[in-house]
């Protein structure tokens, strides 16, 4: 089977994995079939196949959840692009990253300095209470700011930046040892959610999984448990301009390099551990697939982002599901073209 009929069958997206019949597969014809098996329009797959990047909106899941799909055909060499993507430091000159930081072996709270929660964040934290805080937390961390940071103090913001980092440190450390179990819950407003619930439900969006995926599928799902030979895995941290609100998130980055009968395959897993807003669980996935069609050189960027996001539910939520989905889409597009003009230009 070749790597476009394997594409075809499943992709990634947003920590599921979503399958294709084999009539469909057989009907369709494109550069890559992919797009027509995900509703691209002629015009939408024209434009691809012309390097201008197109993301489309994916109707799948509840209304709390939000998927995209987007492409662009870049003139270059996919390595360029898995160079920049493991660069965390980039991140800090990118549109829309307020901060960003890698966190190593033996990380300790100095080293996230640069760290620090938005006036209105410390603002909320002064009351957080279980079903009521405007910060996604965990119970015991909410307990903590409310009774461990001296509120009627000036320099209130900095202690919770002080206690907020080896929080974090205490998270991703839970998590390298425990996984997905170790995520907890939040229980904010009136939603409590068990992470790791979340997060398998959707991995199994698929019942089948592809010979290309099923070893960073299973990785994913069962870190620290599971190997994944080759692959590079690495955390960071960053603080996004995403809505209302700057949002900080934790997560757990896989590069891996496999290979199909036909040709090599780069993937790149981004997988949401925390975030102080909006994102209850998120998984972003982007395939390097080789544009193998006659002597061009080059390879199609192919990004499947996926999220269950908080308050998109009910009619205000609704309105605010629009927005959100319509800013998550212009996003990708923005981002797609922001890669091809680096790769082309390396």
């Amino acid at each position: 089977m070749s790597l476009p009929q394997i594409l075809i069958r499943t992709m990634v997206i947003a920590g599921g994995l979503f399958a294709v019949d084999g009539a469909s597969l057989r009907a369709i014809e494109s550069s890559l079939p992919i797009f027509g098996a995900l509703g691209l329009t002629p015009a939408e797959v024209a434009a691809v196949d012309a390097g201008r990047p197109v993301a489309k909106v994916l109707p799948w899941g509840g209304p709390s959840e939000v998927y995209i799909f987007g492409a662009v055909r870049i003139d270059g060499a996919a390595d360029a692009y898995l160079k920049a993507v493991r660069d965390v430091s980039r991140l800090r000159a990118t549109t829309a990253f307020l901060g960003a930081g890698e966190l190593r072996d033996g990380a300790s709270a100095a080293d996230l300095t640069s760290l620090v929660f938005d006036a209105d964040d410390v603002n909320a934290l002064k009351d957080c209470r279980e079903g009521a805080c405007d910060v996604q937390l965990p119970v015991a961390s909410m307990e903590a700011f409310r009774n461990r940071i001296d509120w009627s103090r000036r320099d209130a913001g900095e202690q919770v930046n002080a206690l907020a980092r080896p929080m974090l440190l205490q998270l991703l450390r839970s998590y390298q040892q425990g996984g997905n179990a170790a995520l907890g819950d939040y229980r904010d407003k009136k939603n409590p959610t068990r992470i790791a619930d979340e997060f398998a439900r959707m991995m199994e969006r698929a019942a089948v999984l592809p010979d290309v995926l099923p070893a960073l599928r299973q990785y994913l799902l069962e870190y620290p448990n599971a190997a994944l030979a080759g692959a590079d895995s690495y955390f960071y941290w960053e603080k996004v301009a995403f809505g209302l609100k700057p949002t900080l998130r934790l997560n757990h980055a896989v590069i891996y390099r496999s290979r199909t009968a036909d040709r090599n395959v780069a993937t790149v897993a981004i997988k949401q551990l925390y975030a102080t807003h909006y994102f209850r669980t998120a998984l972003d996935v982007s395939a390097c697939v080789e544009d193998a069609a006659g002597a061009r050189r080059g390879f199609y960027l192919l990004t499947l982002k996926g999220s269950t996001q908080a308050g998109l539910t009910g009619p205000k939520g609704s309105l605010l599901r629009s927005v959100a989905v319509d800013k998550t889409r212009t996003a990708l597009e923005r981002a797609l073209a922001a890669v091809k003009r680096m790769v082309e230009g390396y």
